[in-house]
């Protein structure tokens, strides 16, 4: 059991989510009813059941010890089986004489009834193998109560319930042919042959259990992408002496790895946790992290991520996370939340299933009176309603959407595009307007400083180093580009003091002893301080598209002009056209003068004459520009996604209808990213935005497919079997074949590629 902690919005209070696995469900009803239990615990906010994952999800107020227990009451009480999540296990690895356990009742049930849908089989060429009813009476029977316990099982629960699943419809039919022959076979005079319907309850038992072990195999299918995730957590990691409590190289569980660790990783090994490269130069293998096909080189200063692929050389890592708080970790617990999420469009098939069943009994009880007022006789009524009551089993009805999402976001995730959740997955096929932060998303986020142009009388290698003393803390990009800069020419700074960072506009200090500010035009317009003979500098940094910082003293005057440039990221500009092929509105939403900000327009392929680009906006104005951009024109309001690089673009990844996080493998920045958004692209690629909104259009589509055949199997079986045109092995093969082709259906999203 998982148990995560929270921010609450219910009532200021703390909550906690826990999964639990759940064994026994089969159909959309069973989901229904578990759902209702968990949500009738005290402390309990929300609960969801996944039928796909076997899994169930409660939300519920923190600090009761007792309510993990409760909940697996709950669903004990409820008919069904509380069990340990497994996602990595293999239900088919025990096999007994070489044949998997879980299909041994699937392959009884075939031997046992085989005999008996022998005369059928016979028809077709006019030949009568009727077996004597004490033979059929043998072999249906064993089917029917033994192998078929299940279903009784199941069934004796939902009634106690007072409510429905699939178990209560097979289990009424089946026991109605097999009591209906018995019945038949007592009532006969000695020596009279009469035709018994033992062959249809047997075969019917046996085609549900079939489709049942077809539909658990294709289950385990679309949680591929899980088990493929967790194979690469080494377990054991080769831990470097530190000279003070370990004098030689130890092999540990990876568990034991601590923050400041010193790892040894061979050639050929997965990395064992995060860290940072200290010796040995290599090339990591993250692809089944990032879907980047191509090495990454690394070599000291580097940053790795557990799970990649040393490539071939021996390195010595310092460890900077490991266990739940790395980066694979978080991937994993990000699917893993997307495949047990609940889509939107799952409530109103919950809503369906919860009448489902108590509506197709009432057409099953229509169907034998109906018949019977018309004159037919009491067997070939009950076989028509048995076929009812086989046919409208709501199976595929449960499996049709979680199957799509489980299928969809494990391909994804393959591919570098993590999906937080369902919501985000069903809504972003719907997106007419994409914006995008410009420094790190479209561009390389690395810019380098071009020039730096003194005032009359200074010396640029003294004012660079005094910039360098104020930017020496900061992360910011053009911050890394002044230091290293300084770095290049060979230049020191002394110690910067009493420093102050003024968000969105640029820092201040003191640097040898005067006050002095690096900042934006836009910050020196406020505060009154003019670029005198700087202007012409600026005038020409600008028309070049370059971005424009300006160091003065505190009160003026301007001191010097500093020019830096960024590159567009390749593939940037093919992502955008892309984008607009697809009608999409496209916007530049970047916090540079409108100059820079147009002039990479350019490079890039947006039009600013379209309005296509939106400058000088401050990062806690992003979000209003969203809320803009969602407005839409003459009224018409619009969907909106937003993509930036997860950190300063959150407000505005939160503020859109869909937020898709540039996320980073390098430093902190991939864990803000997964979280700052629905959607989180593990490479810094563009193209991938595209990949994401069709990846989310194709899933819509099975998830609409699925619902469709789930409902036509029904709408269109039901009445076919009233009138009499399906028997109930018919019936039978029909029901079991719906699960299964759900299942395949939503199997084929594994072969999309971006």
């Amino acid at each position: 059991m998982n148990t995560t902690t929270l921010p609450s919005d219910v009532a200021d209070a703390e909550v906690c989510e826990i999964d639990l696995g759940i064994g026994g469900m089969t159909c959309a009803s069973c989901v229904s009813r578990v759902e209702r239990a968990l949500r009738k615990q005290p402390g309990v906010l929300d609960a969801s059941v996944n039928l796909a994952t076997e899994t169930a999800r409660v939300k519920a107020t923190a600090g009761d010890a007792a309510l993990a227990a409760r909940l697996k009451r709950a669903v004990r009480d409820a008919g069904y089986e509380p069990r340990a999540i497994e996602a990595d296990s293999d239900p088919d690895a025990e096999r007994w004489l070489g044949i998997p356990r879980h299909a041994w009742p699937v392959l009884l049930a075939a031997l046992l009834s085989a005999p008996l849908a022998l005369p059928m089989v016979g028809d077709l060429f006019g030949k009568h193998w009727m077996l004597p009813a004490l033979w059929q009476f043998l072999l249906a029977t064993p089917v029917q109560f033994v192998l078929g316990a299940r279903f009784y099982r199941a069934a004796w629960h939902a009634l106690k319930a007072r409510t429905g699943n699939m178990e209560l419809l097979v289990a009424i039919g089946t026991t109605a042919g097999w009591a209906l022959s018995t019945w038949l076979w007592w009532r006969a005079e000695p020596g009279e042959m009469v035709h018994l319907y033992y062959e249809g309850s047997a075969v019917v038992i046996t085609l549900v259990l079939l489709g049942k072990w077809l539909e658990a195999r294709a289950k385990r299918q679309t949680t591929e992408a899980i088990r493929a995730l967790q194979a690469l957590r080494p377990e054991r990691a080769r831990l470097l002496p530190d000279g003070v409590r370990r004098t030689e190289m130890v092999e540990v569980p990876v568990e034991e790895l601590l923050p400041g660790d010193r790892i040894q990783v061979l050639p050929g090994e997965r990395f064992a946790a995060d860290g940072e490269v200290l010796e040995g130069h290599t090339q990591a293998d993250e692809s089944m992290l990032t879907g980047e096909a191509m090495p990454v080189a690394k070599a000291p200063g580097s940053v790795v991520t557990g799970g990649s692929l040393n490539g071939e050389g021996l390195v010595v890592v310092s460890v900077s996370a490991s266990g739940a708080q790395s980066v694979l970790a978080h991937i994993i617990a990000l699917v893993q939340d997307a495949q047990a999420g609940k889509a939107p469009v799952q409530r109103l098939v919950d809503q369906v299933a919860a009448v489902f069943v108590p509506v197709v009994l009432l057409i099953g009880l229509a169907t034998l009176l109906g018949w019977l007022m018309a004159g037919a006789p009491l067997e070939s009524a009950m076989q028509h309603a048995v076929a009812v009551l086989v046919i409208a089993c709501p199976c595929a009805l449960g499996l049709a959407t979680p199957a799509a999402i489980m299928a969809g976001t494990g391909v994804a995730a393959r591919h570098g595009i993590l999906i937080r959740d369902a919501q985000a997955l069903e809504l972003a096929h719907r997106v007419q307007s994409v914006a995008f932060d410009k420094t790190g998303t479209l561009t390389e986020g690395h810019p380098r400083l071009l020039s730096l142009r003194a005032a009359p009388g200074q010396d640029d290698a003294t004012l660079l180093s005094r910039a360098a003393a104020l930017q020496a803390g900061s992360a910011h990009p053009l911050a890394r580009a002044v230091v290293d800069a300084a770095k290049d020419k060979g230049l020191t700074w002394p110690e910067a003091r009493d420093m102050q960072a003024v968000t969105g506009r640029g820092v201040q200090g003191e640097v040898g002893g005067a006050r002095l500010l690096l900042g934006s035009l836009r910050w020196l317009d406020a505060l009154r301080i003019p670029l005198g003979p700087l202007q012409p500098a600026v005038d020409a940094a600008l028309a070049q598209g370059a971005s424009v910082s300006v160091l003065a003293h505190e009160g003026g005057p301007a001191l010097a002009v500093l020019a830096f440039g960024d590159e567009p990221k390749a593939g940037a500009a093919e992502a955008i056209a892309s984008l607009r092929a697809r009608g999409l509105k496209l916007a530049l939403v970047s916090g540079d003068n409108r100059a820079a900000a147009e002039a990479m327009a350019v490079r890039l392929g947006l039009r600013s004459a379209e309005g296509e680009v939106i400058a000088e906006v401050l990062p806690a104005d992003k979000a209003a520009v969203i809320r803009r951009l969602q407005q839409g024109e003459h009224g018409m309001p619009r969907v909106v996604a937003m993509v930036g690089d997860g950190v300063n673009d959150a407000p505005a990844l939160a503020a859109a209808d869909v937020g898709l996080a540039m996320g980073h493998t390098e430093g902190a920045s991939a864990d803000v990213a997964m979280h700052a958004a629905g959607i989180t692209l593990m490479r810094g690629d563009p193209r991938l935005v595209g990949a994401a909104l069709d990846i989310s259009r194709r899933t819509v589509r099975k998830i609409r497919q699925n619902l469709f055949w789930a409902f036509i199997y029904n709408v269109a079986g039901i009445p076919l079997a009233a009138l009499g045109f399906l028997n109930p092995v018919v019936a039978g093969a029909a029901m079991a074949m719906s699960s299964v082709s759900v299942m395949a259906n939503a199997l084929l999203l594994k072969r999309w590629r971006p």
